[in-house]
């Protein structure tokens, strides 16, 4: 076995790719699980290791981490039920169930920072995340779940056309995160001993609302557009009788920050792997240059 080669399952996604790009500048070999080698090869480049796979697939999964000492998995699913099961909790379920019987020494997974009992009784997406958090932990694999609220890098998708959105009344501060830190945070867990077996809340540096968020973002990157607040009812009834509720599972999250904020605490993480230090001005202003 590879002392040094990792897998990462959806890497080719806002955070997957970013990972695998950490992971690939920290020194790691670097797979990528892909349903399109020649496309996802364009989009991350040739720095990396592409393996033809598929979620349902146990055997191509199994050729995929054959070899590997960690696997990184990073899946969102779209919003049907048993389109969120089979991506978010059965999916990583069984990578977990190979990577342990070949022998694998870690495992790394994104879930949420809202993901607990009692959301997951509530909100379908919650409880394919909580499902695949409780087969990681039992696999036997060593794990680090890591648990943002939100991630700074999807703020372009609050612009709709001229307009930025903002998904009901939002009035609690988030700590904002962005995708490259929470990718150092990750590359290092796989060196971290200490880091194995635990739920570590992901935070960036600054406590801000997705308002004043969006305001920065389009006071520096999307410079024109004006910013709206759509009630939540309203945009269920949009998804409901125009959009075959696609946005659920969003809409759900944004009811969630919208009711309690954000949740857990995280010193530990800090304390085990570092802080992370972009604020969201200074993501903006790298998305400007």
């Amino acid at each position: 076995m590879s002392t040094n080669t990792i897998l990462v399952v959806g890497g080719t996604g806002l955070l997957g790719g970013a990972t695998a790009r950490r992971l690939n500048s920290d020194g790691y070999a670097v797979r990528v699980l892909t349903r399109n080698v020649e496309r996802d090869r364009g989009a991350l480049g040739p720095d990396f290791t592409y393996i033809a796979g598929d979620l349902d697939d146990s055997a191509s999964l199994e050729r995929a981490l054959d070899g590997c000492m960690g696997v990184h998995i990073g899946l969102r699913g779209d919003a049907s039920p048993t389109e969120l099961d089979r991506v978010e909790h059965q999916g990583p379920a069984r990578i977990a169930r190979l990577a342990a019987h070949l022998g694998l020494t870690r495992l790394t997974h994104i879930s949420g920072g809202l993901v607990n009992a009692a959301s997951a009784a509530r909100f379908p997406g919650q409880q394919a995340k909580l499902a695949a958090e409780q087969a990681i932990e039992q696999s036997g694999v060593p794990y680090t779940i890591f648990k943002p609220t939100y991630v700074m890098d999807t703020l372009p998708r609050h612009i709709q056309g001229g307009m930025a959105i903002v998904l009901g009344r939002q009035p609690h501060p988030l700590h904002m995160i962005a995708a490259a830190d929470l990718a150092a945070l990750i590359s290092c867990a796989f060196r971290t001993p200490e880091a194995a077996n635990r739920h570590l809340f992901a935070r960036g540096p600054e406590a801000i609302t997705i308002l004043d968020a969006l305001r920065l973002y389009c006071s520096i990157v999307a410079r024109g557009k004006r910013i709206f607040t759509l009630p939540l009812w309203f945009m269920n009834l949009i998804d409901t009788v125009f959009m075959h509720q696609r946005m659920r599972v969003t809409l759900d999250v944004m009811r969630q920050l919208q009711q309690v904020g954000e949740m857990g605490d995280a010193a530990e993480t800090s304390r085990l792997l570092g802080t992370s230090t972009t604020t969201v001005r200074q993501w903006c202003e790298q998305q400007r240059a």
